[in-house]
């Protein structure tokens, strides 16, 4: 058993002491949560495996789930605890995430295996985790196996059935009988009143990331304030972006005009053309003389030297005549 060192939202656990943690592929951890284990789900926006774990805050009665993220130093590196040293200096980082994002790729999967029909959940959910059981197994990674008992915890949990009516369209049969079917125009008109919610001036000035995006495109000067709010719902889009498939991004982007903010962008593009100088290399006007080979100052000496009255070296070489 492993040491690992996590970091989690505030009130999260009344005292949380992770001892003895299983690597990341671990399937059980004991801090007293009733299921007593992680979840491999598939991701909201790339759909491969990843880690998330149900919890339930303090103070209330309502269940929730955490995203597990692994952030590992590019060098080798060590956490000192106490007298101890771990040598896995990887930190583990927990966030809430909504449930409807996890719902989402699941509930796509059905859709595109089965005919768009309304039907109970639990009907939805069995046949969704089947599927995709029997998909994963066929990878021979072991690690990007998804488990049925995974998905049907999930689907089981009271924050996952009440997200379940904001992405799909619902019919009350019965007091007792309630069926769904998946709507992508549910899913975008939910997804819209986050992006109205994260791009207002409150939300979207927390982010220094985004303000500095706002200031390099010059739209935090005087006179841009239309502009400003657009910037402001493309990057809340962004945003809300990484926790939807390329699809689903597609279908949100398209909810919105962004044509007054496109056409200011290309602007900008055309002003920097004309204000930037054009370097060209000047045309020769000389030619240049050929320069002569170096020579050192000893070769200089000797072509100065007097030579009048010495011998040619041709002489010491010339055959002997016999007298």
């Amino acid at each position: 058993m492993a040491t690992h060192v996590a970091v989690l939202p505030s009130g999260t656990f009344l005292s949380l002491v992770v001892e003895n943690i299983q690597c990341l592929h671990a399937s059980e951890l004991a801090i007293g949560l009733p299921s007593g284990r992680f979840l491999r789900l598939p991701h909201p926006r790339t759909e491969l495996v990843a880690l998330f774990l149900p919890y339930q805050p303090e103070g209330s009665t309502r269940d929730g789930i955490l995203e597990v993220q692994a952030v590992a130093p590019t060098n080798a590196r060590s956490w000192f605890i106490g007298q101890e040293v771990v040598a896995d200096g990887k930190l583990l980082v927990m966030t809430p995430i909504d449930p409807a994002f996890l719902l989402i790729p699941i509930l796509q999967y059905h859709e595109n295996t089965s005919q768009r029909m309304f039907r109970p959940a639990d009907e939805i959910f069995e046949d969704a985790a089947t599927n995709l059981e029997q998909v994963s197994a066929a990878n021979k990674d072991v690690s990007l196996h998804i488990s049925k008992e995974d998905i049907l915890y999930f689907t089981s949990m009271d924050c996952c059935r009440k997200a379940l009516r904001r992405v799909c369209d619902v019919k009350d049969i019965a007091e007792d009988i309630t069926v769904y079917r998946f709507s992508s125009e549910k899913v975008v008109e939910y997804l819209r009143t986050k992006i109205e919610r994260l791009s207002t001036p409150e939300a979207a000035d927390i982010s220094r990331t985004v303000v500095r995006s706002l200031a390099k495109d010059g739209l935090l000067e005087d006179g841009k304030e239309e502009l400003l709010q657009v910037g402001r719902i493309r990057a809340a889009c962004d945003l809300v972006g990484q926790y939807i498939n390329p699809s689903m991004r597609s279908l949100l982007a398209a909810s919105y005009d962004f044509t007054a903010l496109d056409s200011y962008f290309k602007s900008i593009e055309v002003e920097e053309l004309v204000e930037k100088p054009v370097k060209r290399k000047p045309a020769p006007t000389t030619v240049e003389k050929k320069r002569k080979p170096a020579t050192s100052q000893g070769v200089e000496k000797l072509k100065k030297a007097k030579t009048g009255g010495m011998a040619k070296l041709s002489t010491f070489f010339a055959k002997k005549v016999l007298e």
